[in-house]
């Protein structure tokens, strides 16, 4: 019996070692469903489309590739904001958007979109398939685009035409998975090594695109006697076993590398494309080296910007450079880190109390608890923070979120992919009251598929980051109040453990029970709604920016919450200014 186009699509999955696919089933995806139950792939049945794409981008952040899918309409526009963050974080996912009857295209037809407008932008390539002998041409080269380019493809599939007989083609159904050696040209690397080699004081600031070189990384600090500085998505990597690393930057970030960014002659940026303009030093020089040419010179001014991988740049540049002996720079910021540190752990042995436990001394109790090789997918907010400054590094952790497009309720959903993805190892997620409260439902899909997830709530009872935005604005924070639900009954309903702390001294013993818990299990914590998480950099502005937020507080009666959060804060404050 021949095969219809639903069952080759499935066919060439299967070849490009695709392990499941990410959706909710109905009408246009149906036979791509039921040739996928015919097939090694499982279908992770997922309540809302956005979860099934955010799992996806968390899969193939880890694996380096995943497959979600929507129904026609309404379905397939669910899955746009996990498509986003999977585009937008260069991981390569192919989308498959299944719509309406091909003979009703441009008539309004029931539960009709334009597939190519709707992904356009969020996607590398975006085609309708629409006859036969498309499908193995279009599906091979959407797959091959997703993984060469990393990010998104897109392939429409009527739901008519998906039930239609196959038809072979004529070129290759095979995924080509290359891994050619890039760096710069010889006189490039000859025109880097003199700038290092004239500079006194280097700084290497060190992004996603260099987490395969940390040894390489290493090597080059020590060389150069220089301090290592890193973005969030690329701490993970490049922490681990670096003596001379200074922390992050960045609105998330810690002053000692801000320090060292600009009281070096020369910044070395390697494999990062930090978004925060203001957070770059402007008055020395600086380097790019980045494997994707079009982002030189985007983010600061250049002295030089390279097309290269960091480890083969790097591994080609040693031999050019004169190792510096001056430590002098090198350990002026490494103290100052020291420094910057144990201004961190003041908030860690402040506990907090009843109902308003400090996060800090949550998050790095989770820190210490969790296994060495743990992945830790973090909310956007508040639980960025947290993670961003109290989750360390091992060289086998990895932390996955929404750090490019900036999505609220992805810790969750992430967690679910990486749990499917990685069945041996603990899977725990950072969540927001907000975040989780955003995608409920798909609290059910854990204990659906028995993932082991371990769902940690900071639960501040406010969207904090956006109170925090509004108060160095100079605004009174307003509607950012959350009245929950109470989250650890929620998960009992849902068919799993959920536990509720108030008090700081339960927290250990808690986490303890969470982690060990054989099956998914949620733990409410209530965190401090006044904690606050200031940048590594503080304009007057902001400060002006806060002062005139609190004083409108207590002109509007609020002088108890102004109170607790200057009390909440004073120390870092005073760390910071």
């Amino acid at each position: 019996m021949a095969k219809n186009i639903a069952e080759q699509i499935v066919e060439m999955l299967e070849n490009a070692n695709v392990k499941r696919i990410y959706a909710v089933t109905g009408d246009s995806l149906n036979h791509l469903n039921i040739a996928v139950k015919k097939s090694s792939i499982q279908w992770i049945h997922v309540r809302h489309e956005e979860v099934g794409a955010y799992a996806a981008a968390a899969e193939a952040e880890l694996d380096g590739f995943a497959v979600c899918a929507g129904s026609c309409g309404p379905g397939h526009v669910h899955l746009i904001n996990g498509v986003y963050e999977a585009h937008k974080s260069h991981v390569p996912m192919l989308v498959i958007a299944s719509t309406i009857p091909s003979d009703e295209m441009g008539m309004d037809y029931f539960q009709e979109t334009n597939t190519i407008k709707l992904f356009d932008d969020c996607s590398y390539y975006n085609q309708m398939i629409t006859r036969p002998e498309q499908v193995q041409r279009t599906l091979q080269t959407a797959i091959q685009h997703a993984i060469s380019k990393k990010g998104v493809a897109v392939i429409g599939l009527p739901g008519d035409v998906s039930e239609l007989d196959a038809e072979e083609g004529s070129t290759s159904a095979q995924i080509f998975r290359t891994n050619p050696v890039i760096r710069p040209s010889d006189d490039e690397l000859k025109s880097l090594a003199h700038l290092i080699n004239e500079s006194k004081k280097v700084t290497l600031y060190c992004g996603i695109g260099a987490g395969e070189a940390n040894a390489e990384v290493i090597e080059l600090s020590q060389f150069l006697k220089a301090p290592v500085g890193y973005s969030f998505r690329g701490k993970m990597a490049i922490q681990p076993n670096n003596p001379n690393e200074v922390g992050l930057t960045g609105l998330l970030g810690f002053p000692s590398a801000y320090h060292a960014m600009h009281e070096a002659d020369l910044v070395i940026l390697l494999g990062t494309d930090f978004p925060y303009q203001k957070f770059m030093p402007v008055k020395n020089k600086i380097v790019q080296i980045d494997e994707s040419p079009e982002r030189l010179g985007r983010r600061a001014k250049l002295d030089l910007g390279l097309a290269g991988d960091v480890k083969e740049t790097i591994k080609a540049l040693l031999p050019l450079l004169q190792e510096k002996t001056d430590v002098h720079f090198l350990n002026e910021q490494l103290a100052f880190y020291e420094k910057v540190k144990e201004n961190q752990l003041a908030y860690v042995k402040d506990f907090g109390k009843e109902d308003a436990i400090q996060p800090e001394y949550v998050a790095h109790t989770l820190d210490r608890l969790a296994k060495k090789d743990a992945i830790f997918t973090v909310d956007t907010g508040m639980c960025c923070v947290w993670g961003a400054r109290f989750i360390t590094g091992t060289g086998e952790r990895k932390m996955l979120g929404s750090f490019n497009h900036g999505s609220m309720a992805n810790a969750m959903p992430m967690a679910i992919g990486a749990a499917l993805a990685h069945p041996g190892r603990e899977v725990i997620a950072m969540c927001g009251d907000g975040g989780l409260s955003m995608l409920l439902g798909d609290m059910a899909t854990i204990f659906q598929y028995k993932l082991p997830v371990k769902l940690i709530v900071f639960n501040n009872r406010t969207l904090g980051m956006v109170k925090l935005e509004m108060e160095v604005g100079g605004m009174p924070d307003n509607e950012t109040d959350m009245i929950n639900p109470d989250f650890a009954m929620v998960a009992q309903a849902m068919g799993y453990p959920g536990k509720n702390v108030h008090q700081p001294e339960e927290v250990e013993a808690a986490i303890k029970e969470c982690l060990t818990y054989n099956g998914p299990y949620l733990l409410n914590i209530f965190t401090n709604p006044n904690a606050l998480a200031l940048p590594p950099k503080i304009d007057f502005d902001q400060v002006l920016g806060m002062t005139k937020s609190m004083t409108q507080l207590m002109l509007g009666g609020k002088m108890e919450e102004v109170l607790e959060t200057v009390k909440t804060n004073y120390k870092h404050i005073k760390g910071l200014l």
